[in-house]
């Protein structure tokens, strides 16, 4: 029995947004707070952390750009500093096929 694919709809993208703002907070709390025996370390860290939260990015900007409505409240912290409206975005991104 096969598994029903997820709905991509708001619902979705909110909680895509509310894993990425995850994704940033622990991200800067590895910049404050965490304790690594040399910088490399902490590179490698936060690259393990980035490249878990890179295909949610992707998928949440694709999602946006393709016209699924969301709130400005419910952008991850790093999507607010990036100054992105919902009216720029879809102008600005390309959906990748």
């Amino acid at each position: 029995m096969k598994k029903p694919a997820p709905q991509r709809d708001k619902y979705f993208l909110r909680d895509l947004h509310q894993e990425i703002d995850l994704y940033d907070r622990k991200l800067a709390y590895l910049d404050n707070y965490g304790e690594f025996a040399s910088p490399a370390d902490r590179n490698d860290a936060a690259g393990k952390l980035q490249a878990k939260r890179a295909p949610l990015e992707k998928a949440a900007l694709e999602l946006a750009a393709s016209g699924i409505e969301f709130e400005e409240k419910d952008l991850p912290r790093s999507f607010r500093t990036m100054n992105l409206d919902p009216g720029s975005m879809r102008k600005n991104l390309t959906l990748v096929k």
